[in-house]
């Protein structure tokens, strides 16, 4: 490098940094960074997700466990509240065993924890709906908390639709086979285990318009589809309900009635809350169903094609 180069070099400071010079005199500024675009929220990991489900289900074993621990002292009259139903049900006289030394202890921890978790459903909804939450827009994180609680809400009606409609019902029909020769003998475990089978079926069977809801607003269904499949929802509806209840017919009926009821509350839910089509997507749906204009700008009905395909 020649001398006169070296002293260019050491007076441009660009020159010095690795920068091409400045092009037609322009003063020679040094460059900015440029900052990084910014992303509307904050991207997470695998180890993020997880990290994340594993604070939410801390958060509600903690709520439950809390629920449990107050409910236990009240678990024999809640276990009795329980019964109820059937101890109207049963012939007079007839009560209720336990064979084993330590049934009853374990049925009143079942019984506590079971009151506890229906009592924290809203909570424990609301710490699956926030899990979610990172994931939706911002203007579908506004329903996260009424979610929850219309979660809980509907969990617990399901509940007391099967304590004060379907138990009295069903008992009462399994104690008619019960005659002079035929007496009936009921165990706390199976028949606590049976009471709670069913109450939390109705609970989670009336979430059916709250998943719905979250369907619909994800843009996985829509009105026409869930009335195109009414009859195929029908036949599903029948073969759950069989399979969740007892193999008797009245215990079937009990529950697929609501679920058809339910269905149909369904789709006016996502009416109601269903995502809606753009305009300029209707506009071009519309256009697509009337008769196409031809390349060359002449309608169809001025095609002498037509016009002689038409004689």
């Amino acid at each position: 490098m020649s001398p006169s180069d070296s002293a260019a070099s050491a007076a441009d400071p660009a020159a010095e940094a690795g920068q091409p010079p400045a092009v037609n005199g322009a003063a020679n500024v040094p460059r900015k960074k440029q900052p990084a675009i910014e992303q509307p929220g904050k991207s997470m990991g695998l180890l993020d997700h997880l990290g994340e489900l594993r604070r939410r289900m801390i958060y509600a074993a903690i709520a439950v466990m809390v629920g449990f621990f107050v409910a236990y002292q009240f678990a024999e009259p809640l276990f009795y509240w329980l019964m109820k139903p059937v101890l109207d049900a049963m012939p007079e006289g007839v009560q209720l065993q336990y064979l084993s030394p330590p049934d009853a202890f374990f049925v009143y921890m079942k019984t506590a924890f079971v009151a506890s978790l229906i009592v924290m459903s809203p909570f424990v909804f609301y710490q699956i709906w926030a899990f979610v939450a990172p994931g939706l827009y911002e203007e579908e994180r506004k329903y996260v908390i009424p979610l929850a609680g219309v979660t809980g809400v509907f969990f617990i009606a399901g509940a007391a639709f099967c304590y004060f409609q379907v138990f009295p019902l069903a008992f009462r029909f399994f104690m008619s086979f019960t005659s002079e020769h035929i007496k009936a003998a009921f165990t706390m475990t199976d028949t606590f285990s049976f009471c709670i089978k069913l109450l939390l079926a109705f609970g989670l069977i009336f979430e059916m318009p709250i998943v719905a809801f979250a369907l619909a607003r994800l843009g996985v269904v829509t009105p026409p589809m869930l009335r195109k499949a009414r009859k195929y929802a029908i036949l599903v509806i029948f073969i759950v309900a069989a399979i969740l209840t007892p193999p008797d017919v009245v215990s079937q009926l009990l529950m697929a009635f609501p679920m058809l009821v339910l269905y149909e509350v369904s789709i006016y839910v996502v009416v109601a809350f269903g995502k809606k089509k753009p305009a300029s997507d209707e506009a071009k749906d519309g256009a697509g169903k009337t008769s196409p204009a031809s390349e060359d700008g002449t309608d169809d009905a001025d095609d002498p094609y037509n016009a002689r395909h038409d004689q």
